[in-house]
């Protein structure tokens, strides 16, 4: 036989004979564990500590106006004019309508020629007792007829007041054909056209709504934990910051100016409103906002949010330990601050918190930790 072959038939002998021996070393539960491949993970990581952040409760709002009312007819009418352009900006007393007016000056009139007709009545009444008065006092005639007199003369007064408040209740429905704006603000749509009966007893009596935006209000509710914590805080140290459902931040702060003394039964949360300037009408009314609440400043520990991770258990973060091991570690996550988020229970000062590779990451994998600044 030639030495090929040889060592052919040698090196399958030796393989048969390793897999015979690695199949009993299995069975007996004697196999050895692969050897660990790649050593410790690298990962980035910040040491913790405590830092001044503000005092934060975040929440959805929605604005509206600081005054919202509408411009009612409180006279019946055909509109017979419309003075404004929908959407405008007007200041109070600015006419909006007109309602026709003559029926309302006829009124008048006929309350004006009443007024005169009793006033006459009164004069004669009033000369007739002073003319009985005398005869009275001469015994000239019985005190019957000048107790008639007197009696005739004070019901003439009434009658001329009560004709006084016809022609003041005729000069008011006059004036009613007038619309003004009651508020200053911003015009909404006209509800009723030109040429229609209005009556102020039906829903015809809407002509429009007016809002003022300048000051404006936002609505919105803190849960009753987060509102015991507000009222911890001085009412100064409050200040209220929006943002637009595009994330823009509004320019100006605003302050609360309602807090509700009760808490919602269904919802537990306590309805709280908002006051921000808005010259330049950069907020509309209806519109949704989130909101922060900021009471203050506190000491606090605050990671990274991509380092905090969450599973069935709640959020936790991966610390490296002395031993250089990486440990899960619950923590009870308070609001955001920028990018990061506040820790209020489960960190301590001083300790690395691991913020990159935390896939790989499983309790007591070996790490080398590049610190962050």
């Amino acid at each position: 036989m030639t030495r090929p072959w040889v060592a052919v038939i040698f090196a399958v002998s030796l393989a048969l004979s390793a897999c015979t021996q690695g199949d009993t070393q299995e069975k007996n539960g004697k196999a050895k564990p692969p050897a660990p491949g790649g050593g410790a993970l690298t990962v980035s990581a910040i040491d913790v500590a405590p830092r001044e952040v503000p005092v934060a409760f975040e929440a959805v709002g929605r604005t509206e106006g600081s005054r919202e009312v509408q411009v009612r007819a409180r006279v019946a009418g055909v509109l017979e004019a419309q003075l404004y352009n929908e959407g405008d900006t007007v200041k109070a007393g600015t006419p909006l309508f007109r309602i026709e007016r003559a029926p309302f000056e006829i009124e008048l009139q006929q309350a004006r020629a009443s007024l005169a007709q009793e006033t006459a009545r009164k004069e004669l009444a009033e000369q007739e007792l002073a003319r009985l008065k005398t005869l009275a006092d001469r015994r000239a005639i019985s005190q019957k007829e000048a107790d008639q007199a007197a009696s005739l003369a004070r019901q003439s007064a009434a009658a001329v007041q009560m004709a006084q408040a016809r022609v003041r209740q005729a000069q008011l429905n006059l004036s009613y054909t007038n619309v003004a704006a009651p508020i200053s603000g911003i015009t909404g749509r006209a509800q009723q056209s030109v040429g229609a009966l209005v009556q102020p007893s039906n829903d015809s009596a809407v002509l429009t709504a007016m809002t003022r935006a300048d000051p404006i209000w936002v609505r919105f509710a803190l849960s009753e934990a987060e509102y015991a914590r507000l009222r911890s805080r001085g009412e100064e140290e409050i200040s209220i910051k929006v943002q637009t459902a595009d994330g823009t931040p509004y320019p100006q702060a605003g302050k609360l100016n309602f807090a509700g003394s009760t808490v919602d039964a269904q919802t537990g949360t306590v309805q709280m409103r908002a006051e921000l300037p808005n010259a330049k009408q950069q907020l509309l009314p209806g519109q949704y906002v989130r909101v922060q609440v900021v009471a203050g400043a506190q000491q606090a520990i605050v990671v990274p949010q991509s380092a905090v991770l969450q599973d069935q258990s709640g959020r936790f973060v991966w610390v490296a330990g002395a031993d250089g091991k990486a440990v899960p570690r619950p923590i009870r996550a308070g609001s955001w601050v920028g990018s990061d988020w506040i820790v209020l229970e489960g960190l301590k000062a001083g300790e690395t918190v691991i913020v990159d590779n935390l896939v790989r990451l499983r309790p007591g994998t070996p790490v080398q930790v590049q610190k962050k600044s």
